[in-house]
């Protein structure tokens, strides 16, 4: 049969001549000649997901294109508006910026540079915080590394706002000291616990972060706000009571209990009086009297023996202060006879008054960093003082005898400085006078003037007055100097405020 024929065949009646080709709807029911097709073709996947946002999209595009031609035109407006908001908000992101770094510099010891953005800030108040914040941003604290540890049973520490907490999974540990571990890193807390701290144990490698990590968030906080209100002891018939053991009389310069007798008719006395407990104060001056290092824990081992044989609870300070030696014929305890040492040589290890009088009740906070005590920092020796006392203690700690450490941390135990001593001549009410011009507290003072850029703000005050002026009648303390000074010049006067109150914040 011809070619040309055939095409003419199909052409002429192609119903009477079917060739097998795919049929897109060949699904759908013929519009003439119903039925299914001969050779149907497999169902189309409609596009699912991503696929079939962007199809629709394109769909959209398309048919935007076609029906609104100024579509384009309204779209690059939106985008122009968009662009003024997003300035806008850049704007007003930076004048933020410019106020916080404004307050920071003007009030705070914070070394930013001069163009600084809201990164700056962050760092600064990071590493005021304690962070180690890198370069490139990366952010962490620093924590001692691992090494051979000698490790120290202790006793559940409970607190009334954690009783009705649920604990999560939480591995039971024991409190380990680290012997290469920087007394640099510790912070000066209480430790305490209550008589049914038995029903429930919180123990972990660390005694304070891990009992939080073991808790429900929401929980703890509702158990935080009830236990607000239950401190006022209106809902509790019990508190237990601590009574001051004498300062002086048991005890003596050589760490030997001197009357052990009297020791027991005044716990006896104490103990018909319902008391819980009592109060000893350990002195750094009697312990580690003589040599660096070297420490005798007798005499508070006898009398820490007697304590528990009357069946009494124990709290112990931590003492590295000075005590007596006044008028009133109280035994002096003094300082560390080998430190005392080391004061006539470098005098500037006591705080110093503008007169550059010395006051011997305690170190400086300014050698808390420098090696002049032996080779030792101030931070080092009080912790190698309470590690010691840790040490030779750990049963007493174990049998729960010992239920609370609190550590002085100036004169008087107190958080302060030496500024009123009845020695130099102080009396009330008198302001009293300042006490950073040993050399070392000015050489802090000077490094956070000129880490502000301002060598010259490091100076103490020439008008402050004397021991026992009145406020009014100095020029510093005034009602009118002092509103000026807040005024106009705020900058200064909190710089020097500042940087001496910089050095208490930091030994607590």
């Amino acid at each position: 049969m011809n070619t040309n024929n055939s095409n003419q065949d199909l052409l002429i009646n192609p119903q009477q001549t079917q060739i097998p080709q795919p049929d897109p709807y060949s699904h759908l029911p013929h519009p003439v000649q119903p039925g299914p097709s001969p050779h149907p073709h497999p169902q189309t996947r409609r596009p699912r997901g991503f696929a079939a946002t962007a199809a629709a999209a394109a769909s959209a595009d398309n048919t935007s294109a076609v029906s609104s031609p100024n579509a384009s035109g309204k779209g690059k407006r939106e985008r122009e508006k968009e662009k003024e908001r997003t300035k806008l908000r850049e704007r007003h992101r930076r004048a933020i910026t410019s106020r916080m770094l404004t307050g920071l510099r003007q009030y705070g010891n914070f070394p930013l540079p001069a163009r600084a953005d809201m990164n700056d800030v962050l760092a600064a108040l990071a590493r005021e915080a304690g962070w180690t914040v890198e370069t490139d941003g990366t952010t962490y604290r620093q924590s001692p590394p691992p090494s051979h540890t000698g490790s120290f049973g202790v006793r559940p520490v409970e607190s009334p706002l954690l009783k009705n907490c649920a604990v999560k999974e939480c591995q039971p540990s024991v409190l380990r000291i680290d012997e290469s571990l920087s007394p640099g890193s510790l912070d000066s807390m209480v430790i305490s616990e209550r008589e049914n701290s038995r029903n429930e144990k919180y123990t972990s490698t660390s005694p304070i972060n891990s009992v939080i990590e073991c808790l429900d968030a929401d929980q703890l906080i509702q158990d935080v706000h009830s236990g607000m209100h239950q401190n006022d002891f209106t809902e509790n018939s019990y508190v237990p009571v601590y009574v001051m053991l004498a300062q002086n009389g048991f005890i003596n310069n050589c760490c030997q209990l001197i009357d052990p007798q009297g020791v027991r008719q005044e716990l006896s006395h104490m103990k018909s009086l319902d008391v819980d407990g009592v109060v000893v104060e350990c002195w750094w001056g009697v312990v580690e009297a003589w040599s660096p290092q070297k420490y005798a824990w007798s005499g508070y081992r006898e009398l820490f023996n007697i304590i528990q044989e009357f069946k009494l609870k124990l709290q112990v300070v931590m003492a590295f202060h000075e005590y007596g030696g006044t008028d009133s014929g109280d035994v002096l305890i003094s300082l560390p006879q080998w430190v005392l040492e080391i004061g006539k040589d470098n005098q500037d290890i006591f705080f110093t008054d503008r007169e550059g009088r010395r006051n011997t009740e305690c170190l400086s906070w300014g050698i808390d960093k420098e090696r002049v005590l032996k080779g030792r920092t101030g931070i080092e020796v009080y912790f190698d003082f309470m590690r010691s006392f840790r040490t030779e203690f750990n049963d007493l700690f174990t049998e729960g005898l010992i239920t609370a450490i609190e550590i002085g941390l100036g004169p008087s135990g107190e958080l302060k400085y030496p500024s009123f001593s009845e020695r130099i001549g102080w009396r009330y009410p008198g302001i009293g006078e300042f006490q950073c011009y040993d050399k070392y507290s000015q050489q802090n003072l000077r490094k956070a003037a000129k880490l502000r850029g301002h060598s010259f703000w490091a100076r103490g005050p020439d008008n402050a007055g004397q021991y026992n002026s009145r406020p009014h009648e100095t020029g510093f303390f005034c009602e009118r100097a002092l509103h000026l000074r807040i005024q106009k010049s705020s900058s200064r006067f909190l710089q020097f405020i500042g940087g001496t109150g910089q050095q208490a914040m930091q030994q607590s």
